[in-house]
């Protein structure tokens, strides 16, 4: 059988990185690591071929090729997965689905022969034993979550990995945490289930032999969820791999904001090659943490939390969110001068949506304020319920802010707060020659076209003197301002 893996396109999101990866010629952020898994699953005797709209046209031969096409795709991928499984089902082809977006929204899609939903280790099993007895059911479901130590090694060759700016792992599952909005638990459970070390160095190692050097993304949603697991386990062995390897490779992940309070595991995970995390802040206002139940985040000083991740050498992505029940105008203003102070240069602020599966959709659905679907855009400016506050207020409130946190100033002089605070990791990987071009770039198109133009030749000035190890990093954050600045222009009135 010819299996064609078909991932749709991303809109020009936050996350998309699409204006900054043209500075390094590459395509998109990251692989479909969920297809790929996938594919690791299917029968080996299988044809498989990988078709990423984000990297390549999908053309009429690969449809002809295929004789089932298996579609996943995220929330923010909607609008494409339409129009790819319409283009599909127009060529008669048998349509499988799973992920994400058809989990939540299945019944959306009536062109679909096959959904197999949650998580397929335990759904894709029973599928392909009914498909090959010829008896395959329209709905594979699960509420149980299965063992993830038995998930394979990706398929990586089915990938060009040249056109991708990072690759991807996943450790963990799941979350012990319970903020309303959030859909991570409803789908992965509470207790986070791990993967063995010798799994992920498998994974790394089989990157590596595919020509890989750079960065890796471990996607878990909390990567410290198991901090004992991680801290006795996995990292040790990550730092004798990273040893025996000369730190080839870097790492980055998602994480709740108590990691602060380790200073042990910090260490560890700045040795093992980790040198940014995404922590999900959300808001400086306690009771709007109080109201979506982020338990982890209320009774602490954030700023000092956040420096003192940033000083162990690690870099601070923040997610913030307006629109809670108890935000009021005020609310801009104390984000904006959260977010300069604390120095987190990548701000991810959105309004708030509900997601199906969160607690938040269901308290909503019973208040009677839902007004439509989560369009899956972190930063569209768009909600999909009735706020407390005046919603044109909240809307233009919405547009200031970003227009303020992007703006050339401020934003240069959260990179010189952060970079005041980030410890250098000793290993920090060399400029390649590819970065070296990006910075060539960002000359030409930020220092003499861009609008931004003084303030990026007085932060490299800057670099130089007070920060020359941080130097690729400030290039680095100059180009994804632009990037920011481009996805923010579309909020303007």
């Amino acid at each position: 059988m010819n299996v064609l893996l078909l991932y749709p396109e991303f809109p020009d999101t936050f996350w998309s990185f699409k204006y900054a990866l043209k500075f390094i010629r590459k395509k998109a952020a990251f692989p479909p690591l969920g297809l790929l898994t996938v594919a690791a699953m299917l029968p080996p005797e299988w044809e498989k071929r990988l078709v990423d709209v984000n990297v390549r046209k999908l053309a009429d031969r690969d449809i002809a090729w295929a004789d089932v096409v298996f579609v996943s795709a995220m929330i923010a991928q909607r609008s494409s997965a339409e129009g790819l499984i319409a283009r599909c089902r127009a060529a008669g082809k048998k349509i499988v689905a799973g992920g994400p977006l058809f989990t939540s929204e299945h019944s959306q899609f009536p062109e679909v022969d096959h959904f197999v939903l949650n998580e397929a280790e335990l759904t894709l099993p029973p599928f392909l034993r009914d498909l090959a007895a010829g008896a395959a059911k329209p709905l594979y479901a699960t509420t149980e979550f299965p063992d993830v130590r038995t998930a394979p090694v990706p398929l990586w060759h089915l990938a060009d990995l040249r056109r991708y700016a990072s690759m991807s792992v996943q450790y963990s599952r799941g979350c012990p945490f319970d903020c309303e909005f959030c859909d991570v638990t409803a789908k992965f459970g509470h207790v986070p289930r791990t993967k063995s070390p010798a799994q992920v160095i498998a994974e790394l190692d089989a990157l590596c032999a595919h020509g890989w050097t750079g960065q890796v993304f471990f996607v878990d949603d909390n990567f410290i969820g198991n901090k004992r697991t991680l801290r006795t386990e996995l990292l040790p062995r990550l730092i004798e791999w990273q040893k025996a390897h000369g730190h080839r490779l870097t790492f980055y992940t998602e994480a709740s904001i108590n990691l602060a309070d380790d200073d042990v595991l910090l260490r560890q995970l700045v040795e093992a090659g980790f040198d940014t995390v995404f922590i999900g802040i959300e808001t400086p206002d306690a009771a709007s943490l109080v109201e979506c139940n982020k338990r982890q985040n209320q009774q602490r000083d954030l700023v000092a939390d956040v420096k003192r991740i940033q000083r162990a050498g690690l870099q601070v992505q923040g997610g913030f969110i307006v629109g809670f029940d108890n935000d009021n105008p005020t609310i801009f203003r104390r984000q904006l001068e959260f977010i300069q102070k604390s120095g987190i240069v990548t701000a991810m602020v959105g309004l708030l949506n509900a997601l199906p599966d969160t607690k938040l959709h269901a308290r909503l659905k019973k208040e009677g304020r839902l007004v439509g679907r989560s369009s899956g855009d972190n930063v569209d400016g768009t909600t999909n319920f009735v706020p407390r506050m005046n919603v044109d207020e909240l809307r233009a409130g919405y547009r200031r802010l970003m227009q303020n946190i992007y703006a050339p100033r401020p934003y240069y002089r959260r990179v010189r707060t952060f970079l005041r605070e980030f410890k250098q990791p000793k290993f920090s990987l060399t400029m390649d020659p590819g970065l070296w071009m990006a910075f060539a770039r960002s000359t030409v198109r930020l220092g003499v076209f861009g609008r931004e133009r003084i303030e990026y030749w007085r932060l490299l000035a800057w670099t130089c003197v007070r920060r020359p190890a941080s130097f690729q990093v400030a290039v680095t954050l100059a180009i994804y301002g632009h990037h920011f600045r481009r996805c923010c222009a579309g909020l303007a009135p």
